[in-house]
């Protein structure tokens, strides 16, 4: 849901239970909950009346494993986000693999999909995470035309893969 709503932008409960073929009841619940800790708001609309609208409350998500060193029960829910993240993702890629030879050159040619590997201390790597998520956000907060792009980065020690 958090998803859709920064994509798609503000919708109702019942929008929502629509998109995700699901129920109003359990659409309200959760974005109760998503608003309890700050990634939902309610969107004011002009129109009134007794539909409630909803919008997300930042335009990425970004947090820090440790914030929940202390917290086991926060620690496997934020394993299984990033988990749950890690194969929205992968569905993302397989989407576009789907439709890409529906667009046009233009984009086939601007797409990307690129891994690195560098050399980095903690700090370092923080220092590149700042770097490149603000160059990202200034990005974002510029007015263009054109299509939203999806941009999914991740860094971690190298030594962790399994080959």
């Amino acid at each position: 849901m958090l998803g859709i709503l920064r994509v798609e932008g503000p919708a109702t409960a019942t929008d929502l239970a629509r998109r995700c073929e699901t129920n109003t009841g359990a659409t309200s619940y959760h974005l109760r909950q998503l608003a309890k800790v700050g990634l939902v708001e309610e969107d004011e609309r002009p129109e009134g009346g007794r539909r409630r609208w909803w919008k997300a409350s930042q335009s990425s998500m970004s947090w820090r494993d440790t914030e929940h060193d202390d917290d086991p029960k926060a620690r496997t829910a934020s394993d299984w986000l990033v988990r749950s993240l890690h194969r929205t993702y992968g569905t993302w890629v397989d989407s576009w693999l789907d439709a890409r030879d529906r667009w046009p050159k233009e984009w086939r040619d601007a797409a990307d999909q690129s891994d690195f590997v560098v050399t980095a201390t903690p700090d370092r790597l923080v220092e590149l995470n700042k770097r490149v998520h603000q160059l990202i956000i200034e990005f974002g907060q510029e007015r263009h035309e054109g299509e939203q792009v999806a941009i999914v980065y991740y860094s971690f020690p190298e030594r962790v893969i399994e080959r």
